[in-house]
């Protein structure tokens, strides 16, 4: 009786020692299994960047157009004329643009000519050199100018801006003011800081005026000029 009790002991502890064991294989391999996802910290970094460039792009959304002067003037009596073009300059230049004029070097010295016989007595206009004149300077001669005025003001070359006094100093813009001479050589008219997304609108004023009696006589002819506007980004 006592032999049977004792196996009967001696069996229950082998199979709770069996179960113990794989208990705790099971728990190890559960462990084990799980570990790396537990115990395993952040290793190592990487930083990278995704860059994109965005081009300048700058035109004229608005040509100048093509100028008829309004009306005609008499050539020995005398008169004025005046015609205006505007252009739109569209940039996303954050630092800006400038736009120049220069009028055609058609070999004499005088910007228009008389489109039959090529006369020169349009002159130029006398009363503004390198700076326009603040306010139209008369000539016994029949002249030729040109003025500068922007939506902006701000936008308006320096040259075309005035101190209440004199061009080419001050930052106020007054229309009809600021009278240039045509010139072969290129003149800043527009001179803008910033871009213009949606555009900006400057506008070139031309004037004729014929003195009567005007020495020498304009023949009777249309009389042409022709003029480049270019734009530059800063």
């Amino acid at each position: 009786m006592i032999n049977l009790h004792t196996k009967h002991f001696t069996q229950s502890a082998l199979y709770a020692l069996v179960a113990s064991c794989t208990i705790v294989t099971m728990v190890f391999m559960a462990y084990f299994l799980a570990e790396p996802a537990i115990s395993h910290g952040q290793a190592d970094t990487a930083t990278f960047y995704v860059r994109q460039s965005i081009t300048d792009e700058s035109s004229f959304l608005v040509n100048p157009s093509n100028i008829t002067m309004t009306g005609p003037i008499n050539g020995v009596t005398g008169g004025q004329a005046t015609g205006t073009t505007q252009f739109v300059v569209q940039s996303n230049n954050s630092a800006g643009y400038y736009v120049e004029i220069d009028f055609f070097d058609n070999g004499t010295s005088e910007a228009m000519l008389g489109d039959e016989t090529a006369s020169e007595s349009l002159r130029n206009y006398s009363g503004a050199t390198s700076t326009p004149s603040f306010g139209y300077t008369a000539s016994t001669a029949a002249q030729f100018a040109y003025t500068v005025t922007s939506t902006t003001s701000s936008d308006t070359g320096p040259l075309f801006l005035n101190n209440t006094t004199i061009c080419g100093a001050g930052a106020v813009q007054s229309a009809n003011t600021c009278w240039m001479t045509p010139s072969t050589t290129p003149i800043v008219i527009v001179d803008r800081d910033s871009a213009a997304t949606t555009g900006a609108t400057s506008t070139i004023t031309f004037n004729v005026t014929v003195p009567s009696g005007a020495t020498p006589v304009p023949q009777a002819e249309t009389y042409t000029a022709t003029a480049t506007l270019s734009l530059f980004v800063k």
